[in-house]
């Protein structure tokens, strides 16, 4: 029986009888009746709802994904094929930041001082060195051996530039001959490394002024964090130090820039395409007198042989100072020991930079890159008498013409005061004991000082403040320090439970001895050889007191037809008067020409027959010293004379065969009298400037 007879005899009558078998595909037998599958009968294929659904999401997927690539790529090469050519273009180009040459550095004359010459430099592109880290670290090791540098020290100039790797580094500012012919013959072997054309500053009168013009270095980036807002670059050459540091952003010009064409790897495919011309610094003037600088320098290691001769074998430095009194312009300012600037213009050695840069070397070299003239300090001794006798005479405690004993001693409440001459024993007058520099006499101004009502306050000090002692000078170059100028209120402040815990109760008084001695410029005072020469300056043009300075002008270069163009200039800041009553500053003035004339006087033997006539005065102030040898021992520690003379001439104030008045103001560490090395030192600087020689001086014993 077949299924459809079984089927059929098992329903009913209708439901049988309403089925009819046709033909379906294929010849097979269907019916449209609901029946279980037949498993030799073909059917077709039917699709489901939800792969249906599936098939047209993938299908709306796929067309709109063509329709954004299609998009893309149509705005690619239509809207934006002629930007992406330039940029494409662009790539094989690379901008370089070409250097400008400094100004030079001019005397006052327009003698130059400071200028460039051509050099050739060794560079490195952090972004053309070998991506692969063992060939990056061979080409690097390659180098430093090629520069003489340790490894290390290329790594961490990378390090440092790793914020801007499109920049050149400078590895040699100033390579050798050698250096750049291996490289030229080896380029393969160096990818990264250039060869490159930079200036190189010259200092035409080597270590002459060197802590007055100052030197150049790389930027630090210390400081490029500081200057970046105003246009400078990693990679810089800025000045550091001197007049390079305080007018670089005049005498570092403009940068220029050009273009270089490289390949795909970063080689260089022709030579550099200048685009912006870099503009050179201009120049800055300075008052300096390039001879009188000379004269100045040589003298300092004359009056060092001179206390040598003496037996003042400790003598090892020093400092002139010359300027104008009417307007404070620095004629000199000589400090030794001294240092080549052009050291820092290469590298050098670390033996030849161990003297500035590291402090025990430069302890026993004696420190060469202070400027002791403006940033040394000293015991001002005698030649802060002249401050001491104005105020006791502004103050009305002395007379000038009534006398007043100076004698071998002077004791004050069982405290006995020595005066440098043993064998003093005599009446002086104010101006007297100027010119024999009596200790004693002064030691007497100062107790008078002491006992003064305490309404009355500190005249000494007050005096001496208005000359500019314990103040900076407001001088336009360079580091210079403020000094001391002790006080009731500086005692206080200096000796209190914490800082001096033993004797802080005693050592907080100002006593009687604190008066006494600084009236004779002693103990507590430190002074610069600056603030002393303008100190003299205010006695010889009339008690008023200047402003030094060094720089007058910045100038642009002229043509070879024209002169050079004032860009700005530096005018002298008004002379202020201190307030010294006129008789008083005459009679001082007059115990200073004594002093250099009189055969009492110090220095007599120095200036006393000079056709030039000079005013001044010696000093000699006892300093606490301590002096290693080569190995780091102590070799001497105790207290050592320093000699002084400071003054002026010619004394009334008129030119002499032209030239202005001058001040000069020695000092020769650890140097002895004032007598025997600063004032001979001193009496060269004259001879310089006005262009008279002095006839054969003498010493003669001196404070």
């Amino acid at each position: 029986m077949t299924a459809a007879a079984r089927w059929s005899s098992l329903g009913s009558g209708p439901v049988a009888g309403r089925g009819r078998a046709r033909v379906g595909r294929g010849g097979a037998r269907s019916s449209d009746r609901f029946l279980p599958p037949d498993p030799r009968v073909e059917e077709p294929f039917r699709v489901s709802q939800q792969l249906a659904l599936r098939v047209a999401l993938i299908g709306g997927v796929a067309v709109v994904a063509f329709l954004v690539l299609f998009l893309r790529l149509w705005s690619l090469q239509v809207l934006s094929g002629s930007q992406y050519l330039t940029n494409a273009q662009d790539n094989q180009l690379r901008s370089v930041r070409v250097e400008a040459p400094r100004g030079p550095i001019l005397d006052r004359a327009g003698h130059t001082l400071v200028t460039n010459h051509p050099g050739t430099s060794i560079q490195l592109w952090p972004a053309d060195l070998p991506k692969n880290p063992a060939q990056r670290k061979d080409v690097l090791r390659r180098l430093a051996a090629v520069v003489e540098l340790p490894a290390v020290s290329v790594e961490r100039a990378i390090a440092r530039a790793a914020a801007d790797p499109l920049t050149p580094i400078t590895i040699e500012a100033a390579a050798r001959d050698d250096q750049v012919a291996f490289l030229y013959e080896n380029q393969s072997r160096f990818p990264g490394v250039r060869i490159g054309q930079t200036y190189l500053r010259y200092y035409n009168s080597q270590s002459l002024a060197a802590q007055v013009l100052g030197y150049v270095g790389q930027i630090s980036p210390g400081q490029l964090e500081r200057l970046t807002k105003d246009g400078y670059s990693p990679g810089d050459v800025v000045g550091q130090a001197g007049v390079e540091g305080a007018f670089d952003k005049y005498l570092r010009g403009t940068p220029g820039k050009a273009e270089l064409h490289v390949d795909s790897l970063g080689r260089p495919r022709g030579d550099f395409s200048l685009h912006a011309q870099p503009q050179a610094g201009m120049a800055v003037r300075l008052t300096l007198d390039i001879g009188l600088q000379r004269v100045a320098e040589k003298a300092l290691q004359f009056g060092i042989r001179l206390a040598h001769e003496k037996k003042s074998w400790y003598a090892n430095g020093g400092a002139i100072v010359a300027l104008d009194p009417r307007d404070g312009a620095i004629l000199a300012l000589a400090s030794a020991p001294t240092f080549k600037p052009s050291v820092y213009t290469r590298r050098a050695s670390a033996e030849e930079l161990a003297p500035l840069v590291d402090a025990k070397v430069a302890e026993q070299a004696n420190y060469p890159g202070i400027n002791r003239a403006t940033a040394g300090l000293y015991p001002a001794g005698s030649v802060f008498k002249p401050i001491t006798a104005l105020a006791a005479l502004q103050e009305h405690l002395v007379q000038p013409f009534a006398t007043l004993p100076c004698t071998a001693k002077y004791t004050v409440k069982g405290q006995t005061f020595k005066n440098w001459d043993i064998y003093a024993n005599a009446q002086m007058t104010l101006p007297a004991a100027l010119a024999a520099s009596c200790d004693t006499y002064f030691y007497q101004l100062g107790y008078r000082f002491y006992g003064l009502p305490k309404e009355r306050g500190q005249p000494l000090q007050e005096w001496a403040r208005r000359f500019g002692i314990g103040q900076k000078t407001g001088l336009d170059v360079g580091l210079e320090s403020q000094g001391l100028l002790p006080t009731i209120e500086w005692r206080q402040k200096t000796y209190t439970r914490k800082s001096d815990p033993c004797c802080w109760e005693i050592d907080r008084l100002w006593k009687p001895g604190d008066s006494i001695q600084l009236a004779i410029g002693q103990k507590d005072l430190l002074v610069s050889p600056l603030q002393m020469t303008l100190t003299y300056a205010a006695l010889a043009n009339g008690g008023k007191r200047v402003t030094p300075h060094l720089v007058t002008a910045v100038e642009r270069a002229g043509g070879s037809r024209t002169d050079p163009v004032v860009e700005r200039n530096f005018p002298a800041a008004a002379p202020a008067s201190i307030g010294i009553d006129a008789s008083a500053l005459r009679v001082v003035r007059d115990g200073l020409y004594l002093a250099t004339h009189v055969d009492y006087g110090t220095s007599s033997g120095i200036f006393g027959k000079y056709q030039v006539p000079i005013a001044g005065k010696t000093g000699t102030a006892e300093k606490a010293v301590t002096l290693r040898g080569p190995n780091g021992k102590i070799v001497y520690n105790g207290l050592l004379d320093q000699s002084w003379w400071c003054g002026w001439g010619p004394f009334d104030g008129t030119p002499y065969r032209g030239k202005s008045p001058i001040v000069v103001c020695v000092l020769i560490e650890n140097g002895g009298h004032g007598g025997d090395a600063a004032a001979p030192a001193a009496l060269k600087v004259f001879e310089q400037w006005f262009g008279v020689k002095a006839p054969a001086a003498a010493t003669k014993p001196s404070d």
